[in-house]
């Protein structure tokens, strides 16, 4: 469990690592554009957290599962702080981010076909080792670190309502909602292919769920991490699935109106206005967190249908 207090903290603990991302207002729309993060991602803020909380390290250094996104925060933190970082992923993750991953100075172990085989190996690794162990999205100091975004959303937009966020494992709606607590409420976007938050809310714990489709890279965690579920319940968040279909086309608004290359995870809570999922109430003042960036630009359009308009949240 994290409170606001906890992100504040991370906050103090991570100022000068991290970047101040910045945001823009669209037909009635604020997008904070955390894709601008070091990384490609907002996972830069868990990372620099978990690491700086833990003190001194040992020679193994760090270790992390992850489909891309979460190793790529950690080895770069671990580069910054000079210690060995160690990253297992599924043999399915997307071959640039296997490749920045070696290109931050990480040891990449390919391991499995899902996030899970990949989760075993690190944690084995980690007892073995001695290594510290920075999980994907389920640690207080990952979660608290994240949640350093929404509290920068909410200085940077006065009277903000509603902010919809992108949902693997859970990490990043778990930090922006103990953020924000009292202050605005989090609604969680995921794919119907991987509803880790919609099962945990309608079986009233995390459960285990099939995970595939078009942003299973970043949002294939198969089950939602027990933080998350925690805060989730106490501050009563909301969740709405969205289509591979609409998951595209938020993509590809993204990169034709606006020229924001991101990577589907990172469209995922756009999809939910674009596609209407999610019907802001009038006068809501609705945020949409752009969470990634790790993708290839070659596939950023489609070639065979225009976008339509954007929903507004008047």
């Amino acid at each position: 469990m994290i409170s606001t207090s906890d992100v504040e903290r991370a906050a103090a603990r991570i100022a000068g690592r991290v970047r101040r991302t910045p945001v823009f207002a669209d037909d009635g729309v604020w997008f904070k554009l955390e894709q601008l993060q070091h990384t490609g991602s907002f996972k830069a803020r868990g990372a620099f957290n978990r690491i700086i909380a833990a003190g001194e390290l040992s020679a193994a250094g760090v270790v992390a599962a992850s489909g891309g996104n979460a190793g790529l925060a950690i080895a770069y933190a671990a580069r910054e702080f000079g210690v060995a970082a160690r990253v297992f992923v599924p043999a399915t993750a997307p071959a640039v981010k296997v490749v920045k991953l070696r290109q931050l100075g990480a040891a990449v172990e390919l391991v499995g076909d899902k996030y899970a085989d990949a989760y075993d190996a690190a944690v084995k690794h980690a007892a073995d080792s001695g290594a510290l162990f920075c999980h994907a999205y389920d640690q207080p100091e990952i979660c608290a670190g994240q949640g350093t975004a929404g509290l920068e959303l909410l200085e940077q937009v006065e009277g903000l309502d509603t902010i919809l966020v992108a949902v693997g494992g859970g990490g990043l709606l778990a930090g922006v909602a103990a953020a924000v607590e009292g202050r605005a409420r989090v609604v969680g976007v995921e794919p119907h292919t991987a509803p880790t938050l919609h099962a945990a809310l309608a079986a009233g714990e995390p459960v285990p769920v099939e995970v595939a489709g078009l942003a299973a890279d970043s949002l294939g965690a198969s089950r939602l991490g027990d933080i998350a579920f925690a805060v989730a319940t106490r501050t009563n968040a909301g969740s709405v699935l969205v289509g591979d279909s609409a998951i595209a086309e938020a993509r590809a608004v993204l990169w034709d109106r606006y020229r924001l290359a991101v990577e589907p995870g990172g469209a995922t809570a756009f999809a939910a206005l674009l596609g209407g999922a999610y019907r802001p109430a009038p006068g809501e003042r609705v945020a949409v967190l752009l969470c990634g960036a790790n993708t290839d630009p070659a596939t950023l359009t489609s070639p065979t249908a225009a976008p339509p308009p954007a929903r507004t949240a008047r």
